[in-house]
C-alpha cells in the first residue's frame, strides 16, 4: 500500500508518499507525477519519501527517471538516502 499525496503551491509542487513504493503503486505514482508536471509545467517538483519503507527494483528506476527530469528527492534513513543516492549518480 502507498499513500500519494500531491500538493501544488506557488513556487513548488510536492508529492509526499507514504508506505511501500512497489508492484502496482510504481505505476500509480508515475501517473500522478506525469500529471503534476501536465497541470505545472515548469514548476520545481519535490518528492518528499520519507515516509516510504520499502523501494522495490523498478520503484527504484522511477526515482531515477524522476530525478533525471529536474525531481528533487527528500529522504531521511540510512536505507532511503541511499536510494536517493544512488538515483542522483545516474543524472551527473
Amino acid at each position: 500500500m502507498l499513500k500519494i499525496t500531491t500538493h501544488v503551491s506557488d513556487d513548488a509542487t510536492r508529492i509526499t508518499l507514504e508506505g511501500r513504493l512497489a508492484g502496482p503503486w510504481i505505476g500509480e505514482l508515475e501517473r500522478s507525477w506525469r500529471e503534476s508536471e501536465q497541470s505545472a509545467p515548469g514548476r520545481p517538483l519535490i518528492v518528499d519519501l520519507t515516509g516510504v519503507t520499502f523501494v522495490e527494483q523498478e520503484g527504484k528506476a522511477l526515482l531515477t527517471r524522476m530525478c533525471q527530469a529536474g525531481a528533487d528527492l527528500l529522504a531521511t534513513g540510512c536505507c532511503m538516502r541511499s536510494i536517493v543516492e544512488d538515483a542522483k549518480k545516474q543524472v551527473r
